[in-house]
């Protein structure tokens, strides 16, 4: 049975680090769901505007298995101030599902709610400053602790994303679609 997937958007998101797990893991087959934290429009941190498949209203009740936060600035700071996508995030958590950030989310999401207590995970370097004590940074590109995934930044995005392909589907998938898309992917 193939994974429900949700990645959620706010205003400011980093774009690559958006676009490449939807592209990514729909390739995979897996159900992903994009969903608007303030509406069906989003609007990047370069401008690129992406329409959401559906605002927050219409996906809180959803019960995704996985949650992907992409970084960017305002994006991070924008997502992690948001009390129901936190609430989701613990309700994942509790339901031994996964959760996966990249960029400044790990710092702004995961970290602020207490999510990553105890864990080894990396971000968006000098972000990593705003991890609690019980937090062990790594300065890798990619970290996997448990079922918590979390990315360094945008040049990680396809990395990032094949991780969670191999770790959702299996590595075979994870290595043909690597093989497909004509990339060696040296952080997995």
């Amino acid at each position: 049975m193939s994974k429900n997937v949700m990645i959620v958007l706010a205003d400011g998101f980093e774009e690559i680090e958006a676009v490449t797990p939807i592209d990514v893991l729909r390739r995979a087959g897996l159900n992903v769901t994009t969903v608007g934290i303030t509406g069906k429009i989003v609007t990047g941190a370069h401008g690129i505007t992406l329409t959401a498949d559906k605002t927050w209203a219409e996906a809180e009740p959803m019960t995704p298995d996985v949650l992907v936060l992409p970084g960017g600035m305002p994006g991070s700071k924008n997502l992690g101030e948001h009390p129901g996508l936190k609430k989701k995030a613990e309700q994942i958590t509790a339901a031994n599902g996964w959760l996966a950030a990249i960029c400044a989310a790990p710092a702004f999401t995961l970290a602020s709610w207490g999510l990553l207590a105890q864990r080894q995970a990396t971000c968006y370097p000098g972000c990593e400053t705003l991890f609690p004590a019980d937090v062990r940074y790594k300065n890798e590109p990619i970290v996997v602790d448990g079922r918590v995934v979390t990315g360094k930044g945008p040049g990680v995005a396809l990395d990032f994303s094949l991780q969670l392909v191999e770790l959702l589907v299996d590595a075979a998938t994870a290595d043909n679609l690597q093989s497909q898309m004509q990339y060696t992917c040296p952080n997995r």
